[in-house]
C-alpha cells in the first residue's frame, strides 16, 4: 500500500510546528572569540583601548597575557579596567610569564615562582578572571647543562607550591606550551602531576608547529585539559635541511585551521577560540635532516614528528609581507609600518573569524 502523502495545509503546519520546536531547544554552546593583548603589543595602548579595540572588532573576552598590558597592578586601576570591560560586556583573562626557575626565560627579579603567581592571582580576583596563564619556557630549554625533564619537574613544584592558593580561589593555573618547549603529551604530564583540578593547558595552536607538531594532534591530545586557548594560522613547507614554518594570516596556513575550529567546537565548545596573533616575516627552520638536530628532540615520538612532516610534504612557501624601510635607514618609519601592520593583521584575522569560522560578534 502507498502511503499516503500529507496534504500542502498539514505539511505547513508539520513544519511550523517543526520550526517552533526547534526554537524551543536551547542553543548548543559556542566558543567566544577572544584576543590576547600580545597580538597588539607595539600599539603601546591602555587597556582601556585594548578593551575598546576588542569589543569594536566583535571579540569577546581579553586576554592580558602579560602584566605591562594592564598598565598597573594597583587595586583602584584593575577595578577601573574591570569596569569598563564590564560596560564593554567583555570577559577578562590574565597572566604571566615563566615559572620554571632553571628556565632561561624565567624573571629571577621578579621573586620566586610561589611570589609572581600569588601576585598574578590576586590581579586575577581583582579582574574575575578564571585562570592565570604562564608557562615554562622555550625551545632553549631543550639546550644546555640542565636536562628538559628536570625543567618540567620545576615547573610542576612550582604549581604545587600555591596548589592551596589556587583551589581556594576558584582560578585556575593555565600552562602554555610556549615557544617551542613543551609538545602536547609533555604539557598533559605536567598536568596530570600537578593536579588537574587548579592546573589546566593553555592550547596554543601556533607555538604546536615548533615543537615538530600538526596542531590537530596537540588539540585532541590537549583539549580535554585546556582551559582556554590560542590561536593563529601557520605555513609549513619542506627545505632543503627539514622544514619552514611561519605564522601566517587566517587562511593562508594549510594547517586546515576551519576544520581545528570545527574540532575545538566538537570536543570543548566551552573553550574560548582566543587569537595570539604574531605574524613573521621570515621563516623559523627546523633542519631535521641533519643528524645533530635531533640531540635537543630525543624526546619526540616517531609518530607525532611524522604527522608533522606529512604537513610540511603538502606545504608550499609563503612570502610575508615586508617593510620598505629598514631600521637602519628609518627606524621611526619602520615603528610605525610594524605598528600599522599589525592592526591590520589583527583586524583581518578578527573578521576572518566573525565572517568564516562564525565565531564572535556581528
Amino acid at each position: 500500500m502507498l502511503t499516503e502523502m500529507p496534504s500542502p495545509v498539514s505539511r505547513r503546519a508539520f513544519l511550523g510546528a517543526a520550526a517552533l520546536a526547534a526554537a524551543a531547544r536551547p542553543e548548543a554552546p559556542m566558543n567566544k572569540l577572544g584576543l590576547d593583548a600580545f597580538s597588539l603589543r607595539s600599539q603601546g595602548w591602555t587597556p582601556f583601548q585594548l578593551l575598546d579595540f576588542a569589543a569594536e572588532h566583535g571579540a569577546q573576552i581579553v586576554h592580558f597575557s602579560e602584566p605591562r598590558f594592564l598598565g598597573s597592578s594597583e587595586p583602584a586601576h584593575l577595578g577601573k579596567v574591570r569596569e569598563h570591560a564590564d560596560r564593554l560586556d567583555l570577559g577578562v583573562e590574565v597572566g604571566f610569564g615563566s615559572i620554571c626557575p632553571t628556565s632561561t626565560r624565567f624573571d629571577q627579579a621578579a621573586g620566586t615562582p610561589r611570589k609572581q603567581l600569588l601576585a598574578m592571582l590576586e590581579a586575577a580576583k581583582a579582574l574575575r578572571s578564571p585562570i592565570v596563564r604562564c608557562y615554562l619556557g622555550s625551545s632553549n630549554d631543550r639546550q644546555g647543562k640542565t636536562p628538559f625533564a628536570q625543567h618540567i619537574e620545576n615547573t610542576i613544584a612550582s604549581c604545587r607550591s600555591v596548589r592551596s592558593e589556587f583551589v581556594d580561589a576558584g582560578v585556575k593555573i593555565a600552562v602554555e606550551n610556549h615557544a617551542g618547549d613543551m609538545q602536547a603529551l609533555e604539557l598533559k604530564g605536567l598536568i596530570e602531576a600537578a593536579g588537574k583540578e587548579y592546573v589546566g593547558a593553555l592550547l596554543d595552536a601556533g607555538n604546536a608547529t615548533w615543537t615538530l607538531e600538526d596542531p590537530h594532534h596537540t588539540l585532541e591530545i590537549l583539549a580535554p585539559l585546556a582551559v582556554t586557548t590560542g590561536v593563529r594560522d601557520s605555513r609549513i613547507w619542506e627545505s632543503e635541511r627539514g622544514a619552514e614554518v611561519m605564522w601566517v594570516p587566517f587562511g593562508e596556513g594549510n594547517i586546515d585551521i576551519e576544520r581545528w575550529r570545527k574540532r575545538l567546537g566538537e570536543l570543548r565548545p566551552d573553550l574560548t577560540f582566543e587569537l595570539e596573533i604574531i605574524n613573521l616575516r621570515s621563516p623559523r627552520s627546523f633542519r631535521y635532516k641533519d643528524p645533530e638536530f635531533w640531540d635537543d628532540y630525543r624526546d619526540v615520538p616517531a609518530w607525532v614528528f611524522r604527522k608533522f612532516e606529512t604537513l610540511a610534504e603538502q606545504g608550499r612557501p609563503y612570502q610575508a609581507p615586508q617593510p620598505p624601510m629598514t631600521k637602519e635607514s628609518d627606524p621611526k618609519g619602520l615603528e610605525e609600518w610594524t605598528a600599522r601592520q599589525e592592526r591590520e593583521d589583527v583586524a583581518h584575522d578578527l573578521a576572518f573569524c566573525r565572517q568564516t569560522l562564525g565565531l564572535g560578534r556581528a
